[in-house]
């Protein structure tokens, strides 16, 4: 990181800081959630003036914030307080924050904000695989981050949970979504390709159940960015190049886990211009 950097960094955050009173940062709770969970976070930074920052605007908006300086201090933090939201810079010394990622999400549900100067499609593809819930380049707009993090607030979470025995999936047999050998069961949030499991981020699999069930309809890559946000069109909300670009990197990393090839596609057909559909029977 360049030495300019801090300086650059305090320019943007305390542009957040100034702004957060006149934004709520915090979606009202799901029936399921209660509000001392709603209100934990931790911040994974090496940086401390950065640290500092993130964790200041998270405090402005109601809640407890724990900060780490490397990624085993920020898991530990972690498993510790089952935030629901963390963030998390990519080049920290030691373990960096694409590792950290995966082991935090091996024990918790929080939404993950991975944070990184690095830009290159290859960086985020790595971090949504890692199981981040989104990806942000530094720097970035305060607006923009505020907007991201609620959006995540909006979407249902759910936590860990032994595998549903078998009897328990034969008797939600009507509520799977089924193309071409693969198979989706949007409440119990399992997947499977030919019979195997299939392991997806959150985001992923929100974008294959949304594709599954518009069939050969299309979706647009702005009408799945509003899912992700749990929103729906109405013509006025503002998708970002950015959002647009999220769901590329999804859909890329989805079909690489499904192995198959968006130039010969069996489950996911792109739209050139537009955006995706599934593919004929």
């Amino acid at each position: 990181m360049s030495a300019d950097a801090p300086r650059l960094f305090q320019t943007v955050f305390w542009d957040i800081l100034t702004d957060v009173r006149e934004t709520e940062l915090v979606s009202p709770a799901p029936e399921d959630e209660s509000v001392e969970e709603q209100r934990v976070a931790v911040v994974i930074e090496d940086e401390e003036d950065i640290r500092s920052l993130l964790s200041a605007v998270l405090a402005q908006a109601g809640f407890e914030v724990h900060g780490a300086g490397n990624g085993q201090d920020g898991l530990d933090l972690v498993v510790e307080h089952q935030p629901l939201v963390t963030t998390l810079d990519v080049n920290m010394p030691g373990m960096d924050g694409f590792e950290t990622a995966k082991r935090i999400r091996s024990v918790s549900t929080t939404y993950i904000v991975m944070l990184s100067a690095r830009t290159e499609e290859i960086d985020a593809l790595q971090g949504l695989e890692a199981g981040a819930d989104d990806y942000v380049a530094k720097p970035f707009r305060p607006r923009e981050l505020r907007a991201r993090i609620d959006a995540m607030l909006r979407r249902p979470r759910h936590h860990v949970a032994a595998a549903v025995p078998a009897v328990e999936a034969s008797d939600t047999t009507g509520a799977w979504l089924e193309h071409q050998g693969l198979r989706l069961n949007p409440d119990m949030r399992i997947v499977t390709v030919d019979g195997d499991d299939l392991e997806l981020t959150r985001s992923e699999f929100d974008i294959l159940a949304d594709l599954l069930a518009a069939g050969r309809r299309v979706r647009g890559k702005s009408d799945l960015a509003l899912m992700l946000r749990g929103e729906q069109f109405t013509g006025v909300e503002f998708v970002s190049d950015s959002d647009a670009r999220a769901i590329e990197v999804h859909v890329a990393n989805l079909r690489r886990k499904l192995g198959e090839s968006p130039t010969n596609p069996r489950w996911i057909e792109t739209v050139r211009g537009v955006g995706y559909r599934l593919t004929a029977s």
